[in-house]
């Protein structure tokens, strides 16, 4: 692995062209203390993910209502969207995950007892609803985007997508993946193309991009337990910080925009507390009097108040 430097001054490791999972990641190597800790057991979910989500500061918030719609600002030619999980994303995998485990179950046993257990273990930033990158997010379903880029960027043709890296940073590990489009197919051919395997961390099928976590809590504060056909989150008290995993996806804009009508971009834009106020330093958060004031000023005949995108009470 490479070590490289963020745009946030952030340091990191790159295994280029590769999805490597804890397994692979350990064998690298790298000096990493949370990747080599023993964490008793936990889920190991299938997420089937068909919304985006792009998060931005104000500065961000303002070139997106100007150009109406996202491009990078760093005059790189990727666009950088986060997969957004939700808690029926949860729901669901939680259903799935129960069904592969024992697939024999009588719809008796299915009724049995079975209290919900994988949203104790989705404490990771994965799934949080406050952000890194600031105040404001924008949230779309996967089909729109990639219908977009199909139409503005591909001419009309599928995009492709590709193994673009994996990032290891002193606690999260990111899988990033390329779209581009067919035109650029000889720019991009060293880049595997994303597989339909089974066992591949994230693959992409009937219009939705599957995630197989490796690490979804960061902070293990349950053990996952397995009775009877059951399975549980049993409460340790002595919780223990590790790796946690997410999936990002990059759309090669070159340097064009990726236009959406200003009304459905208001549409889709909530407020977003941050992750650790005050420890995020070089990203600048508002509170949410200063921007309803922004939005207001950007989308003025807009009838909508700006929602707050939070965590299910």
């Amino acid at each position: 692995m490479i070590r490289k430097k963020n745009k946030r001054g952030i340091d990191y490791h790159e295994a280029e062209k590769q999805h490597l999972k804890k397994e692979d990641l350990k064998k690298t190597k790298v000096s990493n203390q949370y990747l080599f800790k023993n964490i008793p057991p936990y889920p190991h979910p299938e997420f089937h993910v068909c919304c985006l989500k792009h998060d931005t500061d104000k500065k961000g918030l303002h070139g997106i209502r100007r150009d109406e719609g996202f491009k990078n600002p760093d005059q790189d030619s990727l666009l950088w969207w986060s997969l957004d999980v939700g808690p029926e994303g949860i729901t669901s995998a939680e259903k799935r995950l129960l069904e592969t485990t024992y697939p024999d179950r009588t719809e008796e046993e299915k009724a049995q007892r079975q209290e919900s257990f994988l949203g104790k273990f989705a404490t990771s930033p994965a799934f949080k609803r406050t952000s890194r990158l600031g105040s404001y997010r924008f949230t779309f379903p996967l089909e729109e985007v990639l219908k977009a880029y199909s139409e503005q960027i591909c001419s009309g043709e599928p995009p492709i997508m590709r193994v673009y890296a994996t990032h290891l940073y002193k606690q999260e590990v990111m899988y990033a993946v390329l779209v581009h489009s067919p035109a650029n197919q000889e720019e991009f051919s060293e880049y595997p193309l994303l597989p339909d395997d089974p066992n591949a961390v994230c693959a992409f099928k009937d219009g939705c991009f599957i995630w197989r976590s490796e690490a979804m809590c960061e902070t293990h504060t349950y053990v996952l337990r397995r009775d009877e056909k059951q399975m549980a989150a049993e409460p340790v008290y002595n919780y223990q910080y590790y790796v946690w995993d997410n999936v990002a996806v990059a759309l090669h804009v070159d340097d064009q925009v990726l236009n959406f009508d200003a009304g459905r971009l208001r549409e889709n834009l909530k407020f977003c507390e941050a992750e650790k106020v005050g420890l995020i330093r070089d990203v600048e958060f508002e509170d949410f009097s200063e921007a309803e004031e922004a939005v207001k000023r950007l989308w003025p005949d807009s009838p909508s108040p700006l929602e707050k995108d939070e965590d299910p009470q």
